[in-house]
């Protein structure tokens, strides 16, 4: 019968663990003067060695103890690897094979210490930070100076091969993540610029209060086919789009024209910071913080019909002397007053009258990428802003006011059912 070299695996988990274990302190003697963390290390990986060893006589049987029935033979041992503080360190692995030569069993032990998804975990987490490749060594423990010697996997191209792989996993999760379960109350879409990309990303937040990063896709400019693609996607992907959903965006046309066309029943919120803005580029400096204000106490007013006749006349004011400011802020204004207009209490206002939600998730994604010197291409833009959108969303917090979302709900519906019209979807995406 032919022999087979390859190794079967086994569960990691039923690795055989001695009660005791002795440490040959006169071997790791020499560690002591390079601190606490380099004598522990030497001190593990002697119990590591003898958790191999353990789990060898627990396939082959004692050493030197003839047995007839046995299944697994020792087979000797030859060079390996295991991870360590982001490093690979070598080491000896015993062999054990089947006993009647079917191929080589896994030991448990190493093959729980030789995995290598823990580097690039430790790889992202490291680069994410700020952490550049040439200077990835730097940030590891210090394990002593014998294993920093023989240690591999610690080069500028082995940290950025495990970068990618892991940042194309994060990438692909997130655009396959199953959105039917997902109840959202509000959505907010916006930009960010890679370079020559453009990242399209869209925030979810549920009725719960929970934020969740939905997806992104990636383009040359903010444009309606790009935001159609996202949205169509998230649709395909299972998210409910017939509920009405308060939508929050920045103001461009793009976005909005996308949202009408494959949305159900999409209640638009535009951002009223970005429209504050817009108005005072229209401004000479010396009245940009006095119509800031103005519009700002507008927009806090205690109804919709209050702040729109204050920024009406604000508007009225700005005719005469500055036209293009009053133009800009009329344009999409009764948009800006959609909180208002719902009656949301002022602690969830607070959140949805702007797109600052989406925007600090955006925030992260490019303090993460600030290392970075060239980009290669659109598929590089996608990776790093997945990564910073995953990071993100391990920061986020429920939003404040959360319990007033049920209100919410109940406001949309009513918002839509008097302004309701047949649904006629829009949403072919182009293939270029």
């Amino acid at each position: 019968m032919k022999k087979s070299n390859q190794i079967q695996s086994v569960d990691v988990s039923a690795s055989a663990v001695p009660e005791r274990v002795s440490v040959a302190m006169s071997e790791i003697a020499e560690n002591m003067s390079e601190g606490l963390l380099a004598l522990a290390v030497g001190a593990g990986l002697q119990v590591m060695a003898a958790l191999m060893e353990a789990d060898v006589t627990a396939l082959a049987g004692p050493k030197g103890r003839h047995d007839q029935a046995r299944t697994a033979v020792r087979h000797g041992r030859e060079r390996g690897s295991v991870t360590l503080g982001g490093r690979r360190v070598p080491v000896t692995r015993p062999r054990v094979r089947a006993a009647d030569g079917t191929g080589e069993l896994a030991v448990a032990s190493y093959e729980l210490f030789s995995s290598t998804e823990i580097l690039g975990r430790l790889a992202m987490e490291k680069m994410l930070a700020g952490l550049s490749t040439r200077r990835y060594p730097v940030g590891l423990e210090p394990v002593g100076v014998q294993i920093t010697e023989k240690a591999t996997a610690t080069s500028k191209s082995a940290v950025s091969r495990r970068f990618v792989a892991m940042t194309e996993t994060a990438l692909a999760e997130l655009l396959s993540r199953d959105l039917s379960g997902l109840d959202l109350v509000a959505l907010m879409i916006d930009g960010v610029h890679f370079a020559e990309s453009c990242c399209v990303v869209a925030l979810g937040i549920d009725i719960e209060g929970t934020k969740h990063p939905l997806a992104l896709v990636e383009g040359s400019t903010e444009n309606a086919t790009l935001v159609t693609e996202l949205l169509v996607d998230l649709r395909e992907r299972g998210l409910d789009v017939t509920r009405p959903m308060l939508v929050g965006l920045d103001g461009s046309k793009a976005l909005r024209k996308a949202v009408l066309d494959v949305l159900d029943h999409p209640v638009i919120q535009r951002c009223q910071l970005h429209k504050v803005r817009n108005v005072k580029d229209h401004l000479p400096q010396r009245l940009r913080t006095t119509v800031g204000r103005r519009m700002t106490d507008a927009y806090h007013a205690g109804s919709a019909l209050e702040a729109e006749a204050a920024l009406l006349g604000l508007a009225k004011e700005l005719d005469r002397t500055h036209p293009s400011a009053a133009a800009s802020l009329r344009e999409g204004l009764d948009e800006t007053l959609t909180v208002l207009r719902l009656g949301v209490p002022p602690t969830l206002a607070r959140t949805l009258r702007s797109t600052n939600c989406i925007e600090s998730m955006i925030s992260v994604c490019r303090e993460h990428a600030g290392n970075v010197k060239r980009w290669r291409d659109g598929q590089m833009a996608l990776r790093w802003c997945a990564a910073g959108m995953v990071e993100a969303g391990k920061q986020f917090r429920r939003v404040n006011g959360h319990l007033h979302l049920p209100a919410l709900r109940a406001a949309l519906e009513r918002e839509v059912a008097e302004h309701v019209v047949p649904v006629v979807h829009n949403d072919q995406v182009s293939a270029a």
